[in-house]
């Protein structure tokens, strides 16, 4: 039911952001507005509670790496395809990365973790994984190939002076330190956060509604394997290392694979959106695999013969 509950809120804000589209009470500016309000405000306070909430211990978890592996292969097996097989740029090919291996772990990660595992903080070890390693690997990328040349000197710098990255490793300072933030300081932010996820749907359901739906055989090739990627050979990649490889115990080697099969995340959207570098790639992503992810993740569960 939590599962089936978070989908629904998610497709319920989506719908909203179509219908204000579809009644022309917002267009491509408003889009544009709640894009930056997500990127620049409300993200950065979001991810920094959640990040100074969070056990920074979980980072060293066994099936952590058994995740990352997961993430690794895939993105890597996408860049290869994008780029040798499909020649698309590589400002493309880096979105496309993102998108098969940046995986919502907030908005369906908790509810899925409760509901299939039991326990929602499952879901924070690939959540913090991901604000404090692949989002500033990933931005530092967008932010190189925008460039056109990669300067290892961007590279560097360009994730701590990005607000979502700041916003992360202010949260970690708190997290590290034991700091109990004052309900004069939390309060405001808690308030400010509360922006995001909301923001991040509708502008998501704007270009639903005003943008065009994938066709041509070629984009419907890269987006049929960016599927297969993301909610099939992510999954495998992680089971094969966390069960073979590690040997972890039943729940882990579960938690590692579920969390592998969530769908790729609406920030990714919001990010393709701020640094206007493949929207519609991130767009299509976010809506199939997000439209598959629940039979997926029901498969995986079948197959490990949980109950």
């Amino acid at each position: 039911m939590a599962v089936l509950q978070g989908f629904w809120l998610i497709a319920v804000v989506i719908a909203v952001g179509w219908f204000i589209a579809h009644t022309k009470l917002f267009g491509r500016e408003g889009q544009q507005m709640l894009a930056r309000l997500t990127f620049w405000v409300g993200s950065p306070a979001l991810l920094f509670l959640v990040v100074a909430d969070a056990d920074a211990a979980v980072l060293f978890s066994g099936f952590l790496f058994a995740t990352l592996a997961g993430v690794f292969v895939t993105a890597g097996l996408y860049l290869l395809l994008a780029r040798l097989v499909l020649r698309r740029p590589l400002s493309h090919a880096v979105m496309g990365g993102m998108s098969v291996s940046y995986v919502n772990a907030n908005n369906l990660g908790v509810p899925i973790a409760v509901y299939v595992l039991g326990d929602a903080s499952w879901a924070a070890p690939i959540l913090l994984m991901q604000l404090l390693l692949l989002q500033p690997m990933w931005l530092a990328a967008l932010d190189a190939t925008g460039r056109g040349t990669v300067s290892v000197r961007r590279l560097v710098l360009s994730p701590i002076t990005n607000p979502l990255t700041i916003g992360s490793l202010l949260g970690l300072v708190v997290a590290l330190t034991g700091v109990e933030l004052p309900a004069m300081v939390r309060e405001p932010v808690d308030l400010i956060g509360g922006l995001a996820i909301p923001c991040m749907l509708l502008a998501f359901g704007i270009s639903l509604r005003l943008s065009p739906l994938p066709t041509g055989r070629g984009t419907l090739a890269e987006l049929s394997a960016m599927v297969l990627l993301k909610l099939a050979v992510m999954p495998a990649v992680t089971w094969l290392v966390a069960g073979p490889v590690l040997g972890l115990s039943t729940p882990e080697v579960l938690g590692a694979v579920v969390m592998a099969s969530l769908p790729t995340a609406q920030n990714v959207f919001i990010l393709a959106v701020a640094y206007r570098k493949g929207e519609t790639l991130a767009r299509d992503s976010v809506f199939a695999t997000t439209f598959l992810a629940m039979p997926a993740m029901l498969l995986v569960v079948v197959l490990m013969g949980v109950g």
